[in-house]
């Protein structure tokens, strides 16, 4: 009998949002032999016919957005994975955007190079691996995906997605916008997982998600010397200066790049340093914007901005995180206005923590929940040493009224990625690549960087000497 993941809605947990059936071994075999023999053909095609196909399927993203129907994509998006329903339209629309920008870029970028002079004829080809597998989470899953399929298509790849199974619903509803021989879809947890990574004609991975599964599909991609580029956590420091903006409009800004998603997102701002002459009006200012921004409750309903917890788990964890706070003697302070049944879902009240040491599980590990500490110093020395303590490095912030002041700071952060004088999605750039450093993972995801991370150059060389006319060169020379 088939085993299957059944979805429920985070906010009424009563409710069946839907459910898929569990990939078996040989499920997976046949998808990634599938997707192997479309591949020859769609690289024959011209690099211009690959990013028209990515520009169409733009497009019906794009209209799938907006769409009004009983359990259109957005509504879907939000019944499984929590967000608000503005928020699940935004990330549509996002990855529509995406789609076009790897369509636009993906010809030049992609392009054969050629150099022909005194040296030789020199030909640099992008070519695609193959078949990659895309292992993708549930927090941002339509965008997080379509990270990883845009641009592998574009470059000629064909590709095997395997959900999150807590956001198994939405991801392949948009992957059916792409020709079905092209994108294939699997479900499942580990086991599919490794069974995917680990396949013989799997020839590139793509992972975001968490340091411990990428630590198992790590070993089963070594195994078969598979490259991957990985997008892990991070415990990302949002820094201000002592002449930072705190107006409500900047301040808003700050708020939700802490409390977005509930907090479920890599790149939040998940530590606040602020200047301890400033600690005072900051904390001020903050709540004061933690009241006009934040309020907690269902995700179809107007006018919520933070929707439940995804899972029974994360919910203990993040409240273990804030008793934890609260038992070290720390300042606990509620934020934002409620409207949920708290009972009814996996809802967790979002918490501002202040008084902690660094050291505290709060302020040392990803919270990854609705929950952020504040955090006091009195040198910039001191903050730098700060911000990068631990083994993260996935993004930061500065915050100054002063551009060229804030990116001298922000050169001695530890952070593939730092904004400046805001954090979270609207420092986003579709031309900025984004990655980690340290634990964080590798590779690149947007920018040009994030399109090549799915081409690899192979090369064609005529050295000059051996050309008609040319001088040669003594068997087994070194060239000068």
């Amino acid at each position: 009998m088939a085993e299957w993941i059944r979805r429920e809605n985070p906010a009424r947990l009563t409710e069946e949002v839907g459910r898929v059936p569990v990939a078996s071994a040989a499920d997976v075999d046949a998808a990634v032999r599938a997707a192997e023999s479309a591949r020859r053909g769609w690289y024959a095609a011209a690099v211009s016919e690959r990013a028209d196909l990515v520009a169409e399927v733009a497009e019906a993203v794009a209209a799938a957005a907006e769409a009004t129907r009983p359990g259109h994509p957005a509504e879907l998006l939000a019944r499984e994975t929590g967000k608000p329903l503005p928020d699940c339209r935004g990330e549509l629309r996002f990855a529509a955007a995406y789609l076009r920008w790897v369509a636009e870029q993906a010809p030049a970028a992609l392009a054969d190079r050629e150099l022909d002079d005194a040296e030789g004829r020199l030909l640099l080809r992008r070519c695609p691996y193959g078949v990659v597998a895309a292992i993708t989470p549930w927090n941002a899953p339509v965008i997080l995906t379509l990270l990883k399929v845009g641009p592998a298509l574009a470059a000629g790849n064909t590709v095997v997605v395997k959900p999150s199974p807590l956001a198994p619903l939405t991801v392949p509803a948009v992957l059916a916008l792409f020709p079905p021989e092209l994108v294939h879809v699997v479900h499942g947890g580990a086991a599919t997982g490794h069974a995917l990574v680990g396949h013989p004609l799997v020839h590139r991975v793509a992972f975001t998600g968490g340091p411990q599964a990428a630590r198992e599909l790590g070993v089963s991609a070594a195994r078969r010397i598979t490259p991957a580029v990985m997008e892990l956590g991070g415990n990302d420091a949002a820094v201000l200066l002592d002449d930072a903006d705190l107006s409500d409009e900047a301040m808003e800004r700050l708020v939700l790049a802490s409390f977005a998603t509930a907090g479920q997102v890599c790149m939040a701002a998940k530590r606040l340093y602020v200047p301890r002459r400033r600690f005072g009006d900051f904390r001020v200012a903050y709540l004061a914007a933690a009241a006009r921004t934040l309020v907690l409750g269902d995700p179809l309903d107007p006018g919520v901005t933070v929707g439940p917890l995804i899972s029974a788990d994360a919910a203990r964890r993040v409240r273990a995180l804030v008793a934890d706070a609260a038992d070290r003697g720390g300042d606990v302070t509620e934020l934002g206005a409620v409207r949920a049944d708290m009972d009814a879902g996996y809802f967790v009240r979002p918490t501002l923590l202040a008084a902690l040491d660094d050291d505290a599980p709060a302020v040392s590990r990803e919270q990854f929940g609705p929950t952020v500490p504040l955090l006091a110093y009195d040198t910039e020395d001191e903050a730098v040493a700060r911000a990068n303590a631990g083994d993260l490095g996935l993004g930061a912030s500065v915050w100054s009224a002063d551009e060229e002041r804030a990116f001298a700071f922000a050169r001695r952060l530890e952070a593939g990625f730092t904004f400046v004088n805001t954090h979270n999605r609207t420092g986003m750039a579709l031309r900025a690549p984004f990655g980690g450093v340290k634990r964080s993972g590798y590779g690149r995801e947007y920018g040009v960087e994030g399109l090549l991370e799915y081409a690899q150059t192979c090369v064609v060389h005529a050295p000059a000497a051996f050309r008609p006319g040319g001088a040669g060169m003594a068997a087994g020379a070194y060239p000068a």
